[in-house]
Formats: C-alpha cells, sequence, structure tokens
C-alpha cells in the first residue's frame, strides 16, 4: 500500500511529506521544487489494545506513544502538476507515471489562493480550480489510454492487463464497466474514482485568506472529502518533539511543553502560535489525511498478531509486538501468510485472544483483533 502525495507546483506538498515523515528534503517557494519523486516512511495511528488490556506492549514493528499504536506505511512524493499534464507539459509525463502507485491520493491544495495554476505567486487565486483541473487531466489521462486500447478493454480477459500498467485492478474494470458502459471519457472518470480515491488537504489553512476559500471549497464539493491543514505546523510540533522540548503524539489537539526554560523566544512565540491554532481546528490535519486515507478510503484494518495468546505476546515475551494492516476482507489464512509464506502453507488454524475462541483458515479479521496462528512450519 503507497499512499501518494499529489498537486501543482509550490502548494506545499514537500512540506506535507516532511511533516509526515521527518525527513529533510528541499522546500523552496519556486516551482518545480521537486523533480524526483521522494520516498519515505509515515505512520497511521490506532488505539493499541495495550489500554484496553491493560498492559504494557513492547512494540518491534510499529510504535506506541501514550496509548496510540503509529503503524509504518509508504508515503509518495510526486513532481509537481500542471495543466496539460496529460499532453506531457512541464513534469507531466513523470507525474502521471508516479501517480499511478499510490492506492489513495492526497490531494496537497494552496487553500491561501497565493499560487496560480501554474504555481507561481499570486493572489485571490480560486483553489477550487486545482481540484477540477487535477482531476481532469487524470481523467484526460486514462482517457488516451482506453482509447488506444479499447478492443482490447472490451475483452474482459485483456482488460486488466491492459489497464494494469496504469494502476488499475480487475474489480475496478469490472464495476466501472458495469456501470457506465465503454465510452472513454465516462469510464476513465470512474476508473480513477474507483482506483485512485482522492483527499483534499487544504494547506496553508493558517493563512488569511485560506478560511474563506475553504468554504468554497466545501461548497463547491460537497462530496470530496476537504480537510483543513497546516503542514507547517506539525514540523514544528515533530521538530520540537524530536528535541524532546514537548510531548506531541501525531494528531492531538494539544502538546505539553517538557522543558520551558530551553525555549527560546522565537520558539515560545511559534508554540504559543500552534497552540491557539490547534485550539480552533483541533490538529493540524497532517495526520487525519493519512488516517482517512488508510482507515476510511481504503477500508484497511490493524491486526494484531501474537504467538502466546494467554499472555498476548511472541515467544520472547514481547506483548502486542507487532501490527499489520490488512486489506478488507482479510482472514485469518490472510494473515498468516502476511507473517511469512512458511507460516501460510502451513496453516493449521488460530486463536482469538480476546475470546480464546478457535477460528478457521477463512474466519473474516475485524480491527484490533488480537491473534495467535497456529502453523506446523519450524
Amino acid at each position: 500500500m503507497i499512499i501518494g502525495l499529489i498537486g501543482k507546483t509550490n502548494t506545499g506538498k514537500s512540506s506535507f511529506f516532511k511533516a509526515a515523515t521527518m525527513i529533510d528534503v528541499e522546500i523552496s517557494n519556486r516551482i518545480f521544487c521537486t523533480i524526483k519523486p521522494n520516498h519515505g516512511v509515515a505512520y497511521v495511528t490506532a488505539k493499541c489494545p495495550c489500554v484496553e488490556l491493560g498492559i504494557k506492549c513492547s512494540p518491534k514493528n510499529s510504535k506506541c506513544e501514550n496509548g496510540i499504536r503509529l503503524i509504518p506505511i509508504k508515503l509518495l512524493d510526486v513532481a509537481g502538476l500542471i495543466p496539460g499534464a496529460h499532453k506531457g507539459r512541464g513534469l507531466g509525463n513523470q507525474f502521471l507515471n508516479d501517480l499511478i502507485r499510490g492506492d489513495c491520493l492526497i490531494h496537497i491544495v494552496d487553500a491561501s489562493g497565493t499560487t496560480d495554476a501554474e504555481g507561481n505567486p499570486c493572489e485571490s487565486y480560486d483553489p477550487c480550480n486545482d481540484v477540477k483541473f487535477l482531476e481532469e487531466e487524470i481523467d484526460l489521462w486514462f482517457a488516451d489510454v482506453i482509447k488506444r486500447n479499447l478492443e482490447k478493454i472490451k475483452d474482459k480477459e485483456r482488460a486488466a492487463e491492459v489497464l494494469a500498467g496504469i494502476g488499475i485492478r480487475k474489480q475496478h474494470i469490472e464495476s466501472a464497466i458495469k456501470k457506465v458502459g465503454f465510452e472513454p471519457a465516462q469510464l476513465a472518470k470512474e476508473l480513477r474514482a474507483l482506483s485512485k480515491p482522492i483527499i483534499i488537504a487544504a494547506n496553508k489553512i493558517d493563512l488569511s485568506s485560506s478560511e474563506k476559500n475553504l468554504e468554497k471549497m466545501k461548497g463547491s464539493f460537497p462530496d470530496l472529502t476537504i480537510i483543513p491543514c497546516c503542514a507547517e505546523a506539525e514540523i514544528g510540533l515533530r521538530g520540537a518533539a524530536k528535541n524532546n522540548l514537548i510531548n506531541y503524539v501525531p494528531g492531538s489537539g494539544n502538546f505539553e511543553i517538557l522543558k520551558p526554560e530551553k525555549l527560546s523566544e522565537g520558539q515560545k512565540k511559534a508554540l504559543e502560535f500552534i497552540k491557539q491554532f490547534l485550539v480552533k481546528w483541533h490538529s493540524t490535519g497532517v495526520q487525519e489525511c493519512l488516517n482517512k486515507a488508510v482507515f476510511e478510503f481504503l477500508k484497511y484494518i490493524a491486526v494484531y498478531p501474537v504467538e502466546n495468546e494467554h499472555k498476548f505476546s511472541d515467544k520472547k515475551g514481547n506483548i502486542l509486538p507487532d501490527v499489520y494492516l490488512m486489506p478488507p476482507g482479510s482472514t485469518a489464512l490472510d494473515l498468516a501468510y502476511q507473517i511469512h509464506t512458511d507460516i501460510g502453507k502451513n496453516f493449521i488454524g488460530a486463536i482469538d485472544a480476546r475470546t480464546k475462541k478457535r477460528i478457521g483458515a477463512e474466519h473474516k479479521l475485524k480491527d484490533g483483533d488480537i491473534i495467535s496462528i497456529q502453523s506446523a512450519a519450524k
């Protein structure tokens, strides 16, 4: 699973990427600051079962902070998009080729309206234009592929092979064709909606012109998920937490200053500004975008495999050591294969660690399940 960050150039995509990953990337107020895609690890958050069970966990493949489990995901920040990308304008070809790798897309929009369609600084630009043009660019690109391969696509057996090149799966094709038929423009739009769901991150929401534009976007696109966002504030909070100046869990609506004596006047003012921002907006929006992408749009679930169902531990005694993000409809057998191929091949059964009941290979897993897999694998 990969979450892609998309949008026109100079809207704060690299800032969002840094806020989510704390990887140092070039952040600049110039066109095409990002040329090659940035790859990184971000985290989605979920309530850790350790709180419910009243035990102290010892995570290995993730983190737990104050009862919140931080689960790693792959994040991709692609080159900026400008109108005409589907014809190769700007970095269009690279953008579209990178985009297909994303299972869900977060469109970073400059809600302040201070960058025009080309990514140049301006005043009073309507960010609604960005939402429309980006969807249209993807639709036009998909439509072009469909037109060139229409006869192959009409053959159900060949359609998946042809459209796999733009990141479209068989179930998306079948559903889209059933709904709209083979008309290229309509089919392209439906395939994009199914295979590349988009969340709008209304970035730079801290600027004076942003709130009015946010309301305009929500009114113009009532069916879209639009999240107010301030990537710069998230960078500030995570940087302060990394330096042990504050206690902050990503996605929280507050933070605790740990060492006020070590803060400069500039840092104090910045943190006070962010505190007032959080009072109004409840979060910076960065973590909310990531969580919605994984848990609401893609409907993944967090499952905790253990070896000892009584102690909720692995064989070394680590409590709730691992957590896996599993796609919807995953079974106990799917989890076994996710842990290791040999465990899947030698699957015998599984136990729900909460109820201590045995479950079979086809048992559908739920979010937050703690499962002990029984296998003949050594």
